[in-house]
């Protein structure tokens, strides 16, 4: 079985799926994760937990880039018997066609390729803005079988972000979550109905893709850093603090170097949201800055030169305790986390009482 986790940029596919490897419940998981842009940071993070059940994907859309037939040959890597896979994940970068996907898995002439359905993540506190500048969007809700509408603890209004989703839905089951955390049940039971294939009319899926111009990625740009020399994090959070407004999306890996010697910091931003995460390097680890930058109307070559202005040529003084203030201004501690998300589940489990049409139940 094959299923297509869409999403616009930011929305937490990529959370979303690690969560589910972990949580598998026994279900054997491969994966095909499509980055927009050279650095493939989305397959990096998936690599950790799935090795060689990755197929990775770069610099570009998949829905554009191969077509059935070359995905046909992605797919039997991971489907041939001795992968002992159950179910493959397709992973679509943040602009891509979820259509399209769709329509190349139900032309595959894979014998043992089933297509199992479309879940849509949504990102709550960047719905109302994404619709605005994309109504596409509305389209691909009207299209899944699940939706997963993400980071509802970072909206004050989630009764009303939920009930317009479902209000663009066709009978797609609509989950709430944070963190991307799901019951995996929900994503391996999202089988569509034969009758309705995934919205999608067989006349549909077998029209050619007459309005290529009008896919999200037409719009958007994507900047590929990586450098092997430590980054100063007074210069990095002058260069994120004043980001253009068309920089929707940053993710990626920051070494600082002597500032801090032992962790690395995986760095997500989606619009003016902005978080770090530090992680401990493990031992034979090479020391990169790899990141990846998507935007729209934007000077590229520009943010580039800015992004190497960053550099740190000189190691901190030692008594320069200042140097990663900035830094970890945005760095959550796990137990507010945790404790944020206990308070949330709690308020969302007394909302979807007997009663409710939260869709947990479904």
């Amino acid at each position: 079985m094959v299923i297509v986790l869409a999403g616009f940029l930011g929305s937490g596919k990529t959370t979303l799926l690690n969560h589910l490897l972990h949580r598998s419940g026994g279900s054997r998981i491969g994966a095909i994760v499509n980055d927009f842009g050279a650095i493939e940071i989305d397959a990096l993070a998936v690599a950790g937990a799935l090795g060689d059940s990755t197929v990775s994907l770069g610099n570009g859309c998949l829905c554009c880039a191969v077509d059935a037939s070359e995905l046909d040959v992605y797919l039997e890597r991971l489907a041939r018997p001795s992968a002992g896979i159950d179910v493959i994940v397709i992973e679509a970068s943040g602009l891509a066609e979820p259509e399209e996907l769709v329509r190349m898995l139900l032309a595959s002439e894979h014998p043992g390729i089933v297509y199992g359905g479309l879940v849509e993540v949504v990102d709550a506190a960047e719905f109302d803005d994404t619709r605005v500048k994309h109504p596409e969007i509305d389209r691909h809700l009207s299209l899944a079988d699940l939706v997963v509408v993400n980071k509802l603890d970072r909206v004050a209004d989630a009764p009303r972000v939920l009930g317009l989703v479902r209000s663009l839905t066709d009978r797609a089951a609509v989950v709430p979550a944070t963190y991307g955390r799901i019951d995996p049940e929900f994503l391996f039971d999202c089988r569509p109905n034969e009758e309705r294939v995934g919205q999608l009319t067989f006349d549909d899926l077998h029209e050619p893709d007459h309005d290529h111009a009008a896919h999200l990625h037409t719009a958007y740009d994507s900047l590929s850093h990586a450098s092997d020399v430590p980054v100063d994090p007074r210069r990095l959070m002058a260069f994120l603090d004043s980001r253009p407004e068309g920089l929707y999306r940053i993710k990626g890996y920051v070494d600082f170097g002597a500032h801090d010697p032992r962790n690395r910091y995986a760095v997500h931003a989606v619009g003016r949201f902005l978080r770090f995460y530090p992680e401990p390097w493990a031992d034979g680890d090479i020391r990169l800055t790899q990141l990846v930058l998507i935007g729209t109307g934007l000077d590229m070559a520009a943010l580039g030169k800015e992004l190497e202005a960053c550099a740190d040529g000189d190691a901190p003084p030692a008594d320069d305790e200042r140097g990663m203030w900035g830094v970890l201004r945005y760095v959550q501690e796990p137990e507010r986390e945790a404790e944020f998300e206990v308070e949330f589940e709690v308020e969302v489990e007394v909302e979807s009482g007997p009663e409710s049409d939260l869709g947990l139940a479904d």
